[in-house]
């Protein structure tokens, strides 16, 4: 077993090296008077809007996660499903997902950049002719964070993504069973909002943010899309 003793005058900063031995290591304090306070970690998270985050005093480092807004579902005629909107903080962003169409063409996912990890959204499924009983509406994306709505079913309205997911919302769904009769037609998933993870070190005093806000689904035109999830930034502070 090893030791680490600390005394003296112990008002400044204090840094400790454990030797790299085996064992258990203890550390011996000095007698201290008044609040002996140890922070690690605190978290700010921001759901919605935009404006400036502040760096924490004595904060050493920041973990920053990030995603778009994701996309609406199309209709399950006529209508496309709008694009979601842009989650920034400093120079990272997510992009947010594009919306569906109708019939085919499911929305792109959002790209991702600057960040250490940068991950490109999941693409909506494409909708199509729902000739096929028991065929359901084109699925929304989902993002690093999932969230891509659920396909809809026969003759119902898209689903939302998942709020603050960046998932994408589901296509409508006018589909009619085998054999029958009528315009038979499916709208797309929505994709998801591109996902940005960065450890920034050195921490500025302060960045300007903005969160993504959901791509709306698209107005009926047969069964109406579903709605994008929101977009979300997640900050760990470290001290």
């Amino acid at each position: 077993m090893s030791s680490i003793v600390v005394s003296g005058d112990t008002s400044g900063t204090v840094t400790l090296s454990a030797p790299a031995v085996a064992g258990t290591t203890t550390l011996t304090l000095p007698t201290l008077t008044g609040t002996v306070s140890l922070a690690t970690r605190t978290v700010q998270v921001f759901t919605s809007s935009s404006g400036t985050y502040t760096t924490p005093t004595g904060c050493k480092a920041i973990w920053v996660r990030l995603v778009g807004g994701g996309g609406g579902g199309g209709a399950s005629a006529t209508n496309s499903g709008s694009t979601g909107g842009n989650t920034t903080f400093g120079t990272l962003t997510g992009s947010g997902g594009a919306g569906g169409g109708n019939w085919s063409g499911g929305g792109a996912g959002g790209a991702a950049s600057n960040g250490d990890i940068n991950i490109v959204g999941g693409g909506g499924a494409s909708g199509g002719t729902g000739t096929t009983a028991g065929s359901i509406g084109g699925q929304g994306g989902s993002s690093a964070f999932g969230g891509g709505a659920l396909g809809a079913q026969p003759n119902n309205a898209g689903f939302a993504g998942a709020t603050n997911s960046g998932g994408g919302g589901s296509g409508g769904n006018n589909s009619y069973p085998a054999g029958a009769s009528g315009a038979s037609c499916i709208g797309a998933g929505g994709g998801a909002g591109g996902y940005v993870e960065k450890l920034i070190a050195s921490p500025s005093a302060t960045y300007s943010y903005a969160v993504g806000a959901f791509g709306a689904g698209a107005a009926a035109g047969g069964q109406a899309g579903g709605n994008g999830g929101s977009g979300v930034i997640i900050v760990q502070e470290f001290y």
